[in-house]
């Protein structure tokens, strides 16, 4: 008898940690006159074909964010962690430059050098942003070139993603899901830096400093994976304050490892 409640007190854990990792955000739509009620499932696919397009780089505007991928061990291991297809954000200052935060620090390079190095590069455009906006975003971003890389926030971020898993399981409300995972990112994310930026970090940061925010979640929250959520029809992990609206694929041969229909 003592074997068999060991071996049903293994499955149990076994099955609450395949729970936990394949747990992703849901959304229960109410009934409507034109629809019944929907359950509504996050999603990580989105490509030529399948609900999305080719385009030329003319088609970008200053301050659309970019989500890259690249056949490489960091880039493998952040899609992995996040189940998700993307693992890097850039953000688009116009005139054929972008600026990021990368290991060696924030810096501007031309959008051609990303097209070329990375073997999948998507765009996303933030409604609303007019001119004097896409200004603002150019001025900072350029104003933190050499700002240090928030490795710190990068090491801290691995486990929260995974850890915040437990607040995503399906059905969870959303006021719950949200003050759980606030509660979890104060507890394992205190000691990062916010005056160093990561990839994504720095991208959320322009827009916050040039008053657009994107979410008034932390930016230190908030991965690539995330900003690929906060598109439009998905259910973001992380609420937005409006959701992102898909542009194109600037180029589409992504490597290996892209996750399927849902995290």
């Amino acid at each position: 008898m003592r074997a068999a409640f060991k071996t049903r007190a293994a499955l149990a854990a076994a099955s609450a940690a395949l729970l936990m990792l394949t747990a992703c955000a849901t959304r229960l739509d109410l009934p409507s006159k034109d629809a019944g009620l929907r359950l509504r499932v996050q999603s990580s696919v989105i490509a030529p074909g399948n609900g999305g397009e080719l385009i030329a780089a003319d088609a970008l505007e200053a301050g659309d964010i970019l989500l890259t991928s690249i056949a490489t061990v960091n880039s493998f291991g952040i899609r992995l962690g996040t189940f998700s297809p993307v693992s890097h954000a850039v953000l688009y200052l116009g005139d054929g430059q972008i600026a990021e935060a990368v290991g060696p620090g924030v810096r501007a390079r031309p959008l051609a050098e990303v097209v070329d190095e990375e073997q999948m590069v998507v765009a996303f455009r933030v409604p609303g942003v007019d001119a004097a906006g896409a200004a603002r975003l150019r001025e900072w971003a350029m104003s933190q070139v050499g700002t240090r890389y928030n490795t710190v926030g990068v090491l801290l971020n691995a486990p929260f993603v995974l850890n915040r898993r437990l607040c995503e399981l399906p059905l969870m409300p959303e006021a719950v899901s949200s003050y759980c995972m606030s509660g979890m990112a104060m507890v394992q994310l205190g000691a990062s830096r916010n005056d160093q930026f990561f990839c994504s970090q720095f991208v959320l940061e322009a827009y916050r400093q040039t008053g657009l925010p994107i979410t008034r979640a932390d930016p230190r929250w908030v991965s690539p994976a995330d900003l690929l959520h906060m598109r439009e029809g998905d259910v973001p992990s992380i609420a937005a304050t409006q959701p992102l609206r898909y542009v194109g694929h600037l180029k589409y041969n992504p490597p290996p490892l892209l996750a399927a229909d849902g995290p």
